[in-house]
């Protein structure tokens, strides 16, 4: 008895070669979780389609430059090497077996003017869930070279999401081929890696990201949050100290202190700092804000014994003001926050879920009933947009900078300098003394 091969039956290491011989259509889509394998699929069928597509103009694109070097430029140099792979770096272009590509970012609305007079022979896109869906409209739009096609990955997001609504749904419609991978469809992966991935995200990631499922984001954003294990009492000895801060006219101004505890292996958010300019009835200037701060980071110093300066201040990436007031009164360590606000979600919730993170309790009440309030925005979710609502947010917002800090710049990698630190401390001007 003969039986038919359905894709199921095929070896998961298949998946990827059956992916990319039948990406065929004008528009090639792999979906799914991370590190399933479908970048390194879809890679293979763009490189193919660099040498033996049609001619005309080629285009790559990115959220940003920096992700499209880091997920797709860097690994394409190391599978083909200098002789057939060169990124001209500052020109927005590289060169894949000697064939010019264009380099863009589609990072906001604005992006769709970038590519208005292209007239593109063919595409690979990178994370196109963060694409403004203008930008993508007006990319298909430029693909007007005869055979021109597209090629392009992304992890699930919101079921409501544009991709998905307008695009993935309708793909019987659409000259559309989409391909979903799962974590086992990549078989290369140490089992042991598999796991310890698993553990880096949780709740709503975890559905997107290891499940590869196009899931809902509604209710309590950290819903793992839990009073039991993440509100405690006793501190014990705090080291590698960081400030953050939250800048607010009309909202108020946060400022929060996270440091190491060394001895539980965990991160602490403790003694903060608010200032709400409604219920006080006027707005500090930044030369007042900045003072509070030094005054404060001062406080912290002596009640907790960690070192007289944070080794970062973390700001609000919106206070460009108050950030170059910190620096004129010679705080060191100043520093721009990331504010990729899923991003530092997806931080806080792994090192909650995984007990790396805890809040002062006696010291952190307002922030405390913050991230317990912390929820999703359901008129936004009808949009298909993940984000949070816009009230009582200021504690969270700044844990999500100090997290997001910690996660880019490990202790580790910003060994304290005292001597520099002192001298720094000792050209400053004093506003306490």
């Amino acid at each position: 008895m003969s039986t038919s091969l359905t894709l199921d039956s095929i070896v998961p290491r298949a998946k990827q070669a059956w992916s990319i011989m039948e990406a065929i259509a004008r528009i090639n889509l792999w979906v799914g979780a991370v590190r399933s394998g479908k970048t390194y699929a879809s890679l293979w069928r763009w490189l193919l389609y660099v040498r033996n597509g049609p001619p005309g103009a080629l285009a790559m694109i990115g959220r940003t430059e920096r992700t499209l070097k880091r997920n797709i430029l860097d690994v394409l140099g190391e599978l083909l090497g200098p002789t057939r792979f060169n990124h001209v770096v500052g020109a927005g272009e590289c060169y894949i077996f000697g064939r010019r590509i264009y380099l863009y970012s589609a990072n906001d609305e604005s992006s769709k003017t970038k590519i208005q007079g292209l007239t593109a022979a063919g595409a690979y896109g990178d994370e196109v869930t963060t694409w403004p869906e203008s930008f993508f409209t007006m990319l298909l739009s430029r693909l007007s070279v005869p055979g021109a096609q597209f090629f392009g990955t992304t992890n699930p997001d919101a079921p409501l999401h544009w991709l998905k609504r307008k695009f993935i749904d309708r793909a019987t419609d659409l000259d559309m081929r989409v391909f979903h991978f799962t974590l086992p469809d990549n078989p290369s992966l140490d089992p042991a890696y598999v796991e310890s991935l698993k553990k880096e995200y949780v709740g709503l990631w975890y559905r997107r990201y290891i499940q590869g499922l196009w899931a809902l984001a509604e209710g309590a954003i950290f819903d793992m949050f839990d009073e039991d294990r993440h509100v405690v009492r006793d501190l014990g000895e705090l080291v590698n100290n960081y400030g953050g801060a939250d800048y607010g006219t009309s909202n108020p101004t946060v400022f929060l202190s996270l440091s190491e505890e060394p001895a539980r292996e965990r991160y602490v958010i403790h003694d903060e700092w608010r200032w709400a300019s409604e219920q006080e009835g006027r707005q500090m200037t930044d030369g007042e804000y900045s003072a509070a701060y030094q005054h404060w980071t001062h406080d912290v110093h002596q009640k907790r014994g960690v070192e007289r300066w944070p080794r970062a201040t973390v700001v609000d990436p919106s206070a460009a003001s108050f950030r170059l007031q910190l620096v004129t009164d010679g705080v060191p360590g100043v520093t721009e926050a990331d504010n990729a606000v899923l991003d530092g979600i997806r931080d806080v919730s792994t090192w909650l879920a995984n007990d790396q993170l805890v809040f002062h309790g006696p010291s952190m009440i307002e922030t405390v009933d913050e991230m317990m309030g912390y929820i999703w925005d359901g008129k936004a979710q009808a949009r298909g947009e993940d984000k949070p609502v816009k009230v009582n947010d200021h504690g969270p917002d700044t844990t999500r900078y100090l997290v997001r800090h910690l996660k880019m710049v490990p202790p580790l990698a910003v060994a304290s300098n005292d001597a520099n630190i002192s001298e720094l401390y000792g050209q400053r001007r004093s506003v306490w003394s």
